[in-house]
């Protein structure tokens, strides 16, 4: 799959990506997010902040993310596991 946003990124572009949206959208250092970070837990994050979160994902990463796959994204690592994979 194609994408724009997201073509031909490494894992660590994707990863420094995310910890930018997530340290924006969160308010939290960049530093403090790991892969292993938890979204819901760690972040506090509601159903809301979350689908934001995702909706941001899919403007940066000009990927589409299905409400299934959005459910499955519970860490910083999963949410670059998806993108890298559907790049």
């Amino acid at each position: 799959m194609e994408n724009g946003g997201a073509k031909d990124l490494s894992r660590e572009e994707v990863l420094g990506k995310i910890k930018t949206i997530i340290a924006e959208h969160f308010e939290v250092d960049e530093d403090k997010v790991t892969e292993s970070l938890s979204i819901k837990d760690d972040l506090q994050a509601d159903s809301i902040s979350i689908m934001e979160f995702v909706l941001e994902l899919e403007d940066v990463f000009e990927a589409e993310i299905s409400d299934e796959a959005a459910e499955s994204i519970e860490t910083v690592g999963a949410a670059v596991d998806y993108i890298v994979a559907n790049q």
